[in-house]
């Protein structure tokens, strides 16, 4: 950005063209500054001019929501009239020769803050190319009493966008991935960014706030939203054991109710008891869960001693756990079978001989 008398420079690099960083470019302009020009002249590119038919000119409503805020007229130059713009060309030819060329930098805020000791420094002590007797900087003193004042409160710049969630907890932005709340799947959600950083709105209710990532298809995650997701897996996984403990013995209900008002451990009493499940089956474990409800001893120790003693008793051989080597155990997997279509189709096919 140019100050027509001054000559002033102001210089700003972003890592893209969107509208956000093409306002972002003014506001620090304006503080810059101190002020701003009563009219702005633009060439017409999308940010500022949608649609242009002769003199009637469709500007874009959010740079004229932000011309409001500033109290600036935005004024587009004429079609094919460079001589309009020269001001910004002759600084642009300056600022490739004078700044950018054979110039190293580390990344975009390296880049930035170089920019803005130049401005501050070699730029503004130049020949004023309105008057060559001033400087630059010299120029703007008296230019900036007759600047616009800034209004009491910075034009605020957000990305905003709705966004769709699916079915991870994951918002994908700017060719990254942020975490929200396992709770907040399958809906449509406001996503506001800024330069540093990434906030998930539902309504009005902050979500998620994230530190701004610049990368390419990285993950950038709350500890706190992974740690409610693994709990919730974990209950999950529970319940569908305890769902199918109860389908198969229906006194494991009444003893998992009486644990649960003891305070016990119901994720490691259901363990116990589908072990059990497993190793006598669905009648005897019912039976020995019975007979220790009716003997007021609700614990997965009093069902095995029962279920032992039971066994005992019918004179059966005791239970011993058998670990088979992976190469076996790969051998019970099933084989998922194959249709036969194509050796009927080889059949059909007629001897060449």
């Amino acid at each position: 950005m140019v100050l027509s008398y001054s000559r002033a420079v102001f210089l700003r690099f972003f890592l893209n063209a969107l509208l956000e960083n093409f306002l972002r470019g003014h506001v620090e302009a304006f503080e810059t500054w101190g002020g701003l020009a009563r009219t702005l002249l633009y060439d017409n590119l999308k940010s500022v001019v949608l649609e242009r038919q002769g003199d009637a000119i469709r500007f874009h409503p959010t740079l004229l929501e932000f011309a409001a805020h500033y109290r600036f007229d935005p004024r587009p130059v004429a079609i094919a009239r460079g001589n309009e713009k020269g001001r910004v060309e002759r600084a642009v030819r300056y600022i490739r020769s004078a700044f950018f060329a054979g110039r190293s930098f580390v990344d975009l805020a390296d880049l930035n803050a170089q920019a803005d000791t130049w401005c501050q420094g070699i730029a503004a002590d130049r020949r004023c190319p309105g008057d060559p007797n001033k400087t630059v900087r010299e120029a703007f003193a008296e230019e900036a009493p007759r600047l616009l004042a800034l209004p009491d409160n910075p034009y605020s710049v957000f990305e905003r966008k709705g966004v769709y969630t699916h079915k991870t907890p994951y918002i994908r932005f700017d060719l990254n991935d942020y975490s929200i709340p396992h709770t907040h799947v399958r809906r449509i959600l406001t996503l506001v960014a800024d330069l540093k950083e990434v906030r998930i709105l539902d309504g009005h209710n902050i979500l998620a706030r994230h530190v701004r990532s610049y990368d390419k298809g990285a993950q950038i995650e709350d500890p706190a939203h992974i740690e409610a997701l693994v709990a919730e897996k974990h209950a999950a996984r529970r319940h569908r054991a305890t769902d199918r403990l109860v389908l198969a013995a229906p006194a494991s209900e009444t003893l998992l109710v009486r644990a649960a008002e003891r305070g016990d451990n119901l994720g490691s009493i259901t363990a116990t008891l589908m072990q059990l499940l497993a190793r006598y089956g669905a009648a005897e474990l019912n039976a020995a869960i019975a007979e220790a409800l009716g003997r007021d001893v609700p614990h997965p120790n009093a069902v095995r001693l029962i279920l032992e003693r039971r066994r005992e008793e019918r004179h059966l051989p005791p239970h011993i756990a058998v670990t088979l080597p992976e190469h076996v155990r790969t051998k019970d997997r099933p084989v998922t079978s194959h249709p036969l279509d194509t050796y009927d189709q080889l059949k059909e096919t007629p001897d060449e001989d």
